[in-house]
Formats: C-alpha cells, sequence, structure tokens
C-alpha cells in the first residue's frame, strides 16, 4: 500500500468514526499516525525536488502568494496590484508556473507571487499541488482568491489542503510546552479545561516515542493542537480572502471580513492593498539626522518594533554606541521624547539616534 492510499484509509476511518468521548481517544490517535504519513510523504516529495518555475527568490519587505482554484482570477489580480504581467484567460490552469509581481504601497515593496490554480487532491500531489503550496509555505501571508459561486465550499477545499500540507491560517502557534526526561513517566499539567484527555495525550506522545515528559496544556487545547507542536513543521500565516467577479455576481451571507473585489470594474483594489499592509503588521517609521529633515523613505518593520530594532535596521554597529533616543508621533508621550532601546514604535513615528 503507497503513502497515499494508508494516508487515505486513515481519512476515510476519522471520518466513518462518531466523535464522542468514548472515541476520543482512538481518533487522536489515528491523527497521530496521519500527521506522520503526511510528513513521510512531504519529505519523500521534497527530495525528488521541485519544478520549472517555482524557484522563486524572496524580495522586498515582505512575500503574499495567490491561492485559489484555477479561473478565480488571480493573474488578473497580481496585474491591478503589481507590475507584473501575468497571462490571464477565460479557462482554467493559465498559469503554469509562479509568477512573481511588486506591490509598491505605503514605502514598502511587497512581493506578490501568483501560483498555478489549486486543485484538490494537491496536498497529495495532483497538479503539482505539493510545489504550489510549498511556495505558499515560505511566504510571509497568503492571499485566498475565490469566484463568487459557492465560495464557502472553494474555501473550506482550499484551507484543507493548506492544513494537509502543515500551514495554518490566521492561528497562533499553540502555547504547549513539552519537557522530555529521562524518567518518571508522563506529567500532564493543565491551565484550563482542555478538549484532549490525559489518555489520548499520553497516547499522542507514545506514538511520537516519548514515554517520559512534563507536558504543559493551556486551556482549550486538543489533539491537533498537540500533534502540531511535536511535528513542529507548522508554520502559522496570517490570510486574507477575496472573493473575485463582484461584477458578475454577488453572493450573500459571507463571512464579514471577506472582501468582494472586482478585477474587471477595479472595486475594492484599492482597500485590498489597505488591508493588505494592515495584515502583514508593518510601520513606516523615519529616521533623521541632527538639524535634519527626516528621510523620506521609511523603514518597514513589524508591528511591535522597538528602537533597538531601528538600529539593527541601519546598522548593527548603532546598537553598541547607541546613548539615547529621540521620537516624534504616536509612540511619544511629547514631541522628541527621549527614549531608550525597549522603547515601542508605532507607525509614522519619526526617530533619531544618538551615539557615544
Amino acid at each position: 500500500m503507497s503513502l497515499s492510499e494508508k494516508i487515505r484509509a486513515i481519512e476515510e476511518e476519522i471520518r466513518k468514526t462518531q466523535k464522542n468521548k468514548a472515541t476520543e481517544h482512538h481518533i487522536g490517535l489515528l491523527k497521530a499516525k496521519l500527521a506522520k504519513l503526511r510528513r513521510e510523504l512531504i519529505t519523500s516529495s521534497s527530495k525528488k525536488g521541485s519544478g520549472q518555475g517555482f524557484a522563486v527568490r524572496k524580495s522586498g519587505t515582505a512575500t503574499v502568494a495567490l491561492v485559489g482554484f484555477p479561473s478565480v482570477g488571480k493573474s488578473s489580480l497580481l496585474s491591478l496590484l503589481t507590475n507584473a504581467e501575468s497571462k490571464s484567460a477565460s479557462y482554467a490552469f493559465t498559469t503554469l508556473t509562479c509568477i512573481p509581481g511588486t506591490l509598491f504601497y505605503k514605502g514598502a515593496r511587497i512581493q506578490i507571487l501568483d501560483l498555478p490554480g489549486i486543485v484538490e487532491g494537491a496536498s497529495d500531489g495532483r497538479g503539482r499541488g505539493k510545489e504550489v503550496i510549498s511556495v505558499a509555505r515560505n511566504s510571509d501571508m497568503i492571499l485566498i482568491v475565490l469566484d463568487p459561486f459557492n465560495p464557502l465550499e472553494q474555501y473550506k477545499k482550499i484551507v484543507k489542503e493548506l492544513e494537509q500540507l502543515g500551514i495554518r491560517l490566521n492561528k497562533q502557534k499553540p502555547n504547549i510546552s513539552i519537557i522530555k526526561k529521562e524518567k518518571g513517566g508522563i506529567v500532564i499539567n493543565k491551565l484550563g479545561d482542555t478538549k484532549i484527555s490525559d489518555k489520548t495525550v499520553c497516547s499522542i506522545l507514545h506514538e511520537y516515542r516519548i514515554f517520559n515528559a512534563e507536558v504543559l496544556l493551556p486551556k482549550d487545547a486538543d489533539a491537533d493542537d498537540l500533534i502540531d507542536v511535536l511535528e513542529g513543521n507548522r508554520v502559522y500565516l496570517p490570510a486574507l480572502i477575496v472573493v473575485n467577479k463582484a461584477d458578475i455576481f454577488t453572493p450573500s451571507n459571507l463571512p464579514k471580513d471577506w472582501l468582494l473585489i472586482s478585477c474587471i470594474e477595479k472595486h475594492n483594489i484599492n482597500k485590498l492593498k489597505e488591508l493588505i499592509f494592515e495584515k502583514l503588521n508593518l510601520i513606516r517609521i523615519y529616521t533623521k539626522k541632527k538639524r535634519e529633515k527626516p528621510d523620506e523613505e521609511p523603514l518597514l518593520l513589524r508591528k511591535g518594533s522597538k528602537v533597538k530594532d531601528v538600529c539593527l535596521a541601519v546598522h548593527r554597529d548603532l546598537l553598541s554606541r547607541f546613548k539615547y533616543a529621540k521620537v516624534w508621533g504616536k509612540s511619544a508621550k511629547h514631541p522628541g521624547q527621549r527614549v531608550g532601546l525597549e522603547h515601542e514604535l508605532e507607525d509614522g513615528d519619526i526617530v533619531e539616534i544618538f551615539t557615544k
């Protein structure tokens, strides 16, 4: 039996098993076995190498991957967002390679990658799916593009394919601690009610050949969270979901955080650019020298960045020679506030660094 056949057999068993407290342990163990098989499938696939056209060098401030089924308008969207021209037409599988473009927005150079249309079974290798998802894994954000006909169903299928190859969208890494010991068995500590029994925790750990460990589980942790931590190869990416072709048909009952766009009428394209910038958690920081105007081109940093991050972005030697900094903007209590390395900055701040 091939790896793919083993995976399908376990998936079918999970699907057929009624979910309740009595079967929780059995399902948890099946999920652990499934995760290990999928890891083996990914590893065996990566050894074969990827196809021509998928080796794209990351560039700019951040990278956004366009993901969707064929013919949803990804190529047209790339052309509107960037300076790239991705061939587009009204039939499936127009894009056969990964086509990059650059979105220039608020001083940021954001790389947009138009990936070939994903298909059901992509995580098992259909339609060069593993290569497509591999590129998505290495991006900083996923932009899922849907068409207006059954968008919810499309979304569920795409998320399933991404999750099966270790991509988690709009989620935080589970705050689960596993400290291996030489003896003492499995000791489980919980910070509230969890969705996984002690028996299931032990069985999953044993499946990963861990027999002595101290485990700390946060509130609401479940078997999937524990397996993700044990696998250690999950990526947690922000995602935006857009529904294209709003000029043809406007679906109802869409989630509030989904954006309706039209590449034909250029509807909501500027709003999408703003959302991409916000979702990447970027802030613009302007540096200045004494008695001079701030630089016109900002530094692009992540939200939560501090003065020390500005020093590192300008030149590493600044940290060792740092004396203090002055800040103007939202994060300052007053214009020109004198601050240290740990001062947290906000979008649009102006920073002047003084050295020893």
